[in-house]
């Protein structure tokens, strides 16, 4: 057994908290600074975690291996079960023609790669991760975004970007729920607060996705629609947060936003009719041949049939998803769960009270993974595709996803290790000792969670319950605490070796993951620091009206 220590150096949170830091410190440094490839990054820093928790926490080193373990095997499954079957449904679609058709339908819309970005990588991102969420929409749409003419480096930059906003209520807000569960706080609470952050941050996404298109000219020639997607965007997923569904925030949000896009360029043709934006990206600066020649040739030829055969996939993804979340068949199908400990694995926090992270949930069917493999099955039989076929694109996929498997089993390695020596718990401890001032650091500690763990329902697991602590600890409310953990979260996903890690593998760039980093890190860091403030205010009579 292992009981964690919060101050193991000189009996000093402060000294503790920067030897704490410093698996963290290296993996970003050779991410952004060394521009090492993210899986050899991932694996030293686990191996920095594992040193820390060994000869500084006093963890025994079976332990401390043995939780590495259970951090790799919760990172391919279900993190990783969930991205390998949704980009095994895309391969699907390449390899019958189908994604071609989708894309030449979404370009119909407006031949402005700017607005494209929009709606691709915010709106219909926005839509995978309200379903699938755990790097799903990233994969997704960076390959979409790269079939219509996009330089890979910029479409994965764009994919993570616009991945912000929609995160907290993702996977059918799943790490809303996750925060209700470990705060003991009404989820519905949570998701109305959360829902009148990130719909504040919803408004200027769009905005800075044209501007990464097109820079100056880019936000200027397309700010209005942009601004009214991100409005729209906003005002459903604060709506329906609050008054309607909070797990259905997402799916409302990304429709409307879509539609708002749509709305915008029929009623007003100049707003698509500006010469598209070339699309930088490495050495090139203007969009592929084949995409120029569609643009200008106008190449529409697809039948009705063939249009809605190519969105069929995402119709039967939608279907498959909303009906496994029906209260009756979500019961039924978690009959499946099987939960154990994981073997060998003993700890407890520093008060001596057991740990819940050995405890390890094997949801069968309940999972996104399971429910996106049955919706390829579903879309191999409409699209007509042969078993053989479906082999050869799963393998594909899994070449394809090989380095980035890697890295995400050792990032959630190395989160599992920091977790469970208590580096993590030491550096959010130290944090939660700035009193009122917790009100403006408290993103920071959501966003950290997420850049470790790559998701917001980890991050929210880590740290929800010391932000009720802390607020209780400085007079802040409980709730707007708890749910700023959430929100500062979605913030760093966009940083997270594991995102990054998916990204470049879906756009072939494997090895560049810190080329990609240094692309977002700066937009993360700026999003970070609004929401810092929209916390600080909220947690003062200027905003304090909007906590619920």
């Amino acid at each position: 057994m292992y009981q964690q220590v919060l101050d193991p150096v000189a009996d000093s949170l402060g000294w503790s908290s920067l030897v704490a830091a410093l698996p963290l410190a290296v993996l970003f440094v050779l991410l952004g600074g060394v521009r090492m490839r993210a899986w050899p990054a991932s694996l030293i820093a686990l191996a920095v975690s594992l040193a820390v928790a060994i000869w500084t926490y006093g963890m025994p080193a079976d332990q401390a291996f043995l939780a590495g373990t259970e951090g790799a095997a919760f990172g391919f499954y279900p993190i990783l079960w969930i991205v390998i079957n949704a980009l095994w449904v895309y391969n699907i679609t390449v390899t019958t023609g189908h994604f071609d058709v989708l894309r030449r339908s979404f370009a119909q819309v407006s031949d402005d790669n700017r607005l494209q970005a929009v709606l691709i990588a915010f709106s219909f991102g926005a839509l995978l991760e309200a379903l699938a969420g755990f790097g799903t929409p990233v994969a997704v749409t960076s390959v979409m975004l790269i079939a219509l003419g996009f330089q890979p480096l910029k479409a994965a930059v764009l994919a993570l970007t616009a991945n912000t906003a929609p995160v907290a209520f993702g996977a059918m807000a799943t790490p809303i729920l996750t925060l209700g569960k470990v705060t003991g706080e009404s989820s519905d609470t949570l998701g109305a607060m959360v829902g009148r952050q990130t719909p504040i941050l919803a408004l200027f996404v769009p905005l800075v996705l044209v501007y990464i298109v097109d820079g100056r000219r880019g936000f200027r020639e397309t700010w209005p629609t942009a601004l009214f997607c991100g409005a729209a965007f906003g005002v459903a997923q604060y709506v329906t947060a609050n008054f309607i569904s909070v797990p259905l925030a997402d799916v409302v949000a990304s429709l409307v936003s879509a539609a708002a896009v749509v709305l915008v360029v029929r009623l007003r043709p100049s707003a698509a009719a500006a010469r598209p934006a070339p699309v930088a990206g490495g050495a090139a600066d203007e969009p592929t041949p084949e995409f120029a020649a569609r643009v200008e040739g106008g190449d529409t030829g697809d039948s009705r049939a063939e249009v809605a055969r190519a969105y069929a996939p995402y119709a039967i993804i939608i279907a498959v998803f909303v009906v496994c979340q029906i209260d009756q068949v979500k019961d039924f199908l978690d009959k499946a769960t099987r939960t154990f400990s994981w073997p060998g694995l003993d700890l407890t926090g520093p008060t001596g009270k057991p740990l819940t992270l050995p405890t390890f949930n094997f949801n069968y069917l309940t999972t996104p993974g399971t429910q996106m493999l049955v919706a390829g099955l579903i879309t191999m039989a409409v699209l007509g595709v042969g078993f053989g076929k479906a082999v050869r694109a799963y393998w594909t996929t899994l070449v394809q996803l090989r380095w980035a498997i890697i890295t995400v089993m050792a990032v959630l390695a190395l989160a599992f290790v920091m977790n469970a020596s208590g580096q993590t718990v030491t550096l959010g401890t130290w944090m939660a000792g700035a009193g009122g001032g917790f009100a403006l650091l408290s993103p920071i500690l959501g966003w950290l969670g997420t850049a470790v763990t790559g998701s917001d329902t980890s991050s929210n697991s880590l740290f929800g319950a010391l932000q009720v602590t802390a607020a209780n600890k400085a007079d802040l409310s409980t709730v707007l605490m708890a749910a700023t953990n959430s929100s500062g979260g979605v913030l760093g996903k966009m940083v997270s070796p594991q995102n990054l890690a998916i990204a470049a593998a879906a756009v072939g760039l494997d090895g560049r993951e810190g080329d990609i980093f240094r692309r977002v890190v700066l937009w993360s860091l700026l999003f970070l620091a609004g929401m810092c403030l929209l916390s600080g205010l909220q947690a003062t009579g200027v905003l304090g009206w909007m906590v619920p």
